[in-house]
C-alpha cells in the first residue's frame, strides 16, 4: 500500500463538514468510526470524546488546505509539520495480506495504528499521508473546491494540475452556473443596446419636426 493512499483520510475528515452550508456529519462516535473504514481496528477505541478530538483535528487540516488554495505554500508546510510534530507515525512493514502469485508476500510500507486513543491515531495517519502527497506532487495538489457554496477539500491528481472542484458534480454545478450568468450578461447587454437605439431614434425624429 502506497503511503500516500492515507492523504484520503485527511480529505474524508475535512469534508465532514460543510461550514457553508452549516452542516456537519462528525456528530457522534459512530460518526468517527465511520471515517476509519469498516475494516480498520482502531476505531473500536473511539470514544464519545473523540468527537471533539477528531473535530480540532479537521478545523487544523482544513486550514492546511486553504493555506495551499490560497497559494501560502510555507504557511500550509508549517501548518502540516505542526500536526507531524504532535501525531508521530509508528510505520511497519507489511505484507499480511498481500500476496503475489507464488503466494510470497508483497511487502510494503503500511502506518501502524496509534496506541494511545482514536484521534491521535487518524491524525498520524491523515497528516503522514497528506504529508507524502505533498512532497510528491506539490502544495499546489491541495485544493478547496471553487463551486459555491460546496467548499470541499480535495487532492488534484490530474495531469495537468487543472482541477478546481472537488467532484464531477460540483464542476458540472459550476459551469452551469457559468454559462446562465453569460446569458443573463448578454440579453442585459442586448436589452441595454436596444434601449440606447430606441433612444437614438426618438431624438432624430424629435430633431426632424
Amino acid at each position: 500500500m502506497e503511503l500516500a493512499y492515507y492523504s484520503d483520510y485527511a480529505v474524508r475528515l475535512v469534508n465532514s463538514e460543510e461550514p457553508a452550508r452549516n452542516k456537519d456529519s462528525l456528530t457522534s462516535v459512530e460518526a468517527v468510526r465511520e471515517l476509519f473504514g469498516p475494516s480498520s481496528t482502531a476505531a473500536r477505541r473511539a470514544t464519545d470524546a473523540d468527537v471533539t478530538r477528531f473535530r480540532s483535528v479537521r478545523a487544523r487540516l482544513r486550514a492546511v488546505f486553504e493555506a495551499a488554495d490560497g497559494g501560502d505554500e510555507t504557511l500550509a508546510v508549517d501548518l502540516l509539520n505542526s500536526l507531524l510534530l504532535e501525531f508521530p507515525v509508528s510505520p511497519q512493514i507489511s505484507g499480511h495480506d498481500h500476496r503475489d502469485e507464488d503466494n510470497r508476500p508483497l511487502w510494503h510500507m503500511h502506518l501502524a495504528d496509534h496506541p494511545s486513543n482514536a484521534t491521535a491515531g487518524y491524525a498520524a495517519i491523515a497528516s503522514m499521508g497528506l504529508a507524502f502527497h505533498l512532497t510528491e506532487h506539490g502544495v499546489e495538489r491541495l485544493g478547496i473546491c471553487e463551486a459555491t457554496p460546496c467548499r470541499n477539500a480535495y487532492l488534484d491528481t490530474s495531469t495537468n494540475r487543472s482541477r478546481r472542484y472537488c467532484s464531477d458534480r460540483c464542476a458540472t454545478r459550476a459551469n452551469v452556473a457559468a454559462y446562465r450568468a453569460r446569458k443573463r450578461e448578454e440579453a442585459d447587454r442586448s436589452h441595454s443596446t436596444g434601449r440606447t437605439a430606441d433612444s437614438a431614434q426618438s431624438a432624430a425624429r424629435n430633431g426632424e419636426r
